[in-house]
């Protein structure tokens, strides 16, 4: 295969559920305010799934969208790939869900578990499989629920986190359009900075569980946001030189949205204005592994990336796990 062939990105999409909880919402359940929220993390509102809405159901609108904007019709995939920490279900895989779903009666499917980092290990995988030759268009999909695994009644986190889906069509391109570079890294070791402590094999549920948050997220903040600054920065350095371009070469950086204060650390690191940067935190919170290809979608279709455009996409997220890929729209 030419080296100039490469897994180019050619549809959008994105959805988040009409439900808005907002900071003034918040500041009636707990001990907390607007502008306390809002100072410290960027987030004015967050959106919230029903019980009648699932993490599947999300990913199907997002992928829809993606595939009309692509011209791509549901027999035309030959893999679905699904980033998410909220699956409809332990087992079968969300992806085989959206499979059924959407009718992609031709594709694969199969989930990868990075937590916010999802879809950009997701994005790696697809690049692999498209650039092999293995899958000629493929769906890279982050779905999250969050609301799901967040303790309403732990104000460090309950303010932070929403639900939404975004994805992506990915097909072969040999006019040195798609994806330059991929970097993923990780440390176990600080796995319990950002975790679930309860409900797996290593920690089940027991008889007499008392339900007192171990079942939902928790999050050591300081230190999750040292880590993040630092290794979004070196995630994005790494890209962009694998890349064999230059931070000043980046028409766009996409990162996660984890809080505007990482965000902007980020930024200042690389020396790249906020101008340059996709921040759509203060509408939706962190939507984990949906929150980059959410704003990805948001930003194409307001006219923000054109053609040629080098976008670089960072994320940081539970595991830990991070990484930075870096496309040429």
């Amino acid at each position: 295969m030419s080296i100039s062939q490469r897994a180019r990105i050619i549809g959008t999409g994105s959805y988040v559920p009409p439900k808005r909880l907002t900071n003034a919402d918040l500041g009636q359940m707990l001990d907390t305010s607007d502008e306390w929220i809002y100072s410290h993390t960027g987030i004015r509102e967050r959106r919230i799934a029903g019980d009648d809405i699932s993490t599947s159901d999300m990913a199907v609108e997002a992928i829809q969208q993606a595939l009309d904007m692509s011209g791509c019709c549901p027999e035309d995939v030959d893999m679905v790939i699904a980033g998410t920490s909220t699956p409809d279900y332990r087992m079968p895989s969300t992806a085989c869900v959206i499979q059924e779903k959407l009718g992609l009666t031709n594709a694969g499917a199969f989930d990868v578990v990075s937590a916010c980092t999802g879809f950009l290990n997701s994005l790696t995988v697809a690049r692999s499989f498209i650039e092999s030759g293995a899958y000629r268009i493929t769906v890279v999909v982050g779905a999250e629920k969050l609301s799901s695994v967040t303790n309403y009644e732990d104000r460090n986190t309950c303010v932070l986190f929403g639900d939404g889906a975004g994805a992506v069509v990915m097909t072969a391109d040999n006019d040195r359009h798609g994806v330059l570079s991929s970097f993923i890294k990780s440390d176990g070791t600080k796995r319990n900075l950002l975790w679930i402590p309860v409900g797996g094999v290593e920690n089940p549920y027991t008889p007499d569980f008392s339900y007192d948050g171990s079942d939902k997220l928790y999050m050591n903040g300081p230190d999750l946001y040292r880590a993040a600054v630092r290794e979004m920065y070196n995630a994005s350095v790494r890209a962009v030189e694998d890349a064999g371009v230059r931070p000043e070469d980046i028409s766009l950086i996409v990162p996660h949205q984890a809080n505007i204060r990482i965000i902007q650390g980020v930024a200042k690191r690389l020396d790249v204005g906020m101008d340059r940067v996709v921040i759509n935190i203060d509408n939706y919170g962190n939507t984990s592994s949906a929150s980059i290809p959410i704003a990805l979608d948001e930003a194409n279709r307001a006219g923000r990336i054109k053609a040629g455009d080098l976008v670089l996409m960072v994320a940081f997220g539970s595991g830990l796990i991070w990484g930075a890929t870096v496309v040429r729209w």
